[in-house]
């Protein structure tokens, strides 16, 4: 059904008015939301105060992998919610160590550390990897080599990481001795590595800047650089891991493996939940005192966690990611080859981009309004992580609305460009 979703702001006060007035009033300003508020989720479909039903093709930034309200998710955390919520890293839950062994068995890693967030969990091995790197080579093996283009958060230390400038801008100085590089140039990657490196941070699949996989050359170059140089391989897979790609990390994916890997978003079905795993050695080089945490490895997320990792593997949806992705992917190259305003496709698995030659941002309120959400990144990137419950039916879904939304806006294109001709030509 079509809905003009604009149309709840108009006549008396709304739902939606009152929510927007009350934010704008008491929250800090850092969110340009879309004029959309969301009251419940069912499956890969979420609804409006209105009832308007909108499939959902980004699952609350990759976090709802399991889509909404997934009713064993709902009745774990109705169980422990009822036991125990939090009880401090002060004392043993019966669940941490649960997720930490599933976790290092289903990676080959050795030791996990449990955070709130993705960013915190990229903290926690910035700093691993720098003291494991005075170990081996005293305070002047603290340098870092990361990527233009990558996103790993928004405190300091993952600001330092993260080479793209507008996500830097204001909040200078931060912390140094990071080089950036392009992604996929080996000869830049060898040049900038040194005994003086700690660590190669990368993204296997850069999220944030546009859905751009590494090349398995690079990243096969990344780890025999970090080899010969005594650093730490570090893959960020916050956005791209945990499933997304068809495998349960992303670095299976690609036939690299890391020595820290940093994990978040879907792990505990939308509850706060991140983790990185490290190797044996470079654990050592985190005692007693040297981290921590209030929240990170609770009783409530870790159960949850578990369960998570327990539907995927009985409901084969790691199966259904790779045969619904394939399908993806090639219907989403079929708008590229149809429309010249579509320029690339990207992706594999349930993280997907169409780059267009025209800003994008259209497209996201255009869809809203067909009842289809996905997002905008990079201006011009439509970015798609739907749930791991989508099915072709939902993919068909979401290739309308863009083959209806490309039509118009390649039309209008070439209208315009025709307008501007015949003037240049008076």
């Amino acid at each position: 059904m079509e809905r003009n979703f604009y149309s709840i702001q108009d006549g008396p006060m709304s739902t939606y008015q009152e929510i927007v007035e009350r934010e704008q009033q008491f929250l800090l300003g850092t969110y340009a939301r879309y004029p959309l508020a969301l009251q419940r989720g069912k499956g890969v479909y979420l609804f409006d105060f209105e009832g308007n039903k909108y499939l959902d093709m980004l699952s609350g930034l990759g976090v709802n992998a399991l889509g909404h309200a997934h009713p064993r998710i709902v009745k774990v955390i109705r169980d422990q919610a009822a036991k125990v919520i939090h009880l401090s890293n002060l004392y043993y839950n019966e669940y941490q160590g649960l997720l930490a062994e599933k976790l290092c068995k289903l990676s080959g890693l050795q030791r996990a550390f449990f955070s709130n967030s993705g960013t915190e969990a990229i903290e926690g091995a910035l700093k691993l990897v720098r003291a494991a790197g005075h170990d081996r080579g005293g305070e002047a093996k603290s340098k870092v080599v990361a990527l233009d283009g990558s996103f790993h958060g928004r405190t300091l230390g993952a600001l330092s990481l993260t080479g793209q400038p507008k996500y830097r801008k204001n909040f200078d100085p931060l912390p140094g001795a990071v080089q950036f590089i392009d992604r996929n140039d080996i000869e830049q990657l060898n040049a900038a590595v040194s005994d003086e490196t700690c660590a190669i941070v990368i993204e296997p699949i850069q999220g944030e800047g546009g859905i751009r996989p590494a090349s398995v050359e690079f990243l096969k170059a990344a780890r025999e650089a970090a080899t010969r140089h005594n650093a730490a391989l570090i893959f960020d897979e916050i956005q791209c891991g945990m499933g997304r790609t068809g495998t349960m990390f992303a670095f299976q994916y690609f036939g690299v493996k890391p020595d820290v890997v940093c994990l978040a978003k879907p792990i505990a079905a939308g509850l706060p939940l991140g983790a990185f795993l490290v190797t044996e050695e470079l654990g050592a080089a985190m005692s007693a005192g040297k981290h921590g945490t209030t929240f990170g490895g609770g009783p409530l997320a870790s159960r949850v966690a578990l369960e998570y990792f327990a539907i995927l593997e009985e409901e084969h949806r790691l199966e259904q990611v790779q045969r619904v992705g394939a399908y993806f992917t090639a219907e989403l190259q079929n708008l590229v080859d149809k429309f010249e305003i579509a320029v690339e496709q990207r992706g594999v698995g349930m993280i997907q981009a169409l780059e267009l030659s025209v800003p994008a941002k259209g497209f996201v309120e255009g869809a809203i309004a067909e009842g289809v959400l996905w997002n905008v990144t990079q201006e011009n990137v439509i970015r798609f992580l739907p749930p791991f419950l989508t099915e072709e039916k939902h993919i068909d879904k979401g290739i309308k609305t863009l083959k209806k939304l490309l039509k118009a806006t390649q039309k209008e294109a070439k209208a315009a460009k025709k307008a501007e001709s015949a003037v240049a030509a008076q």
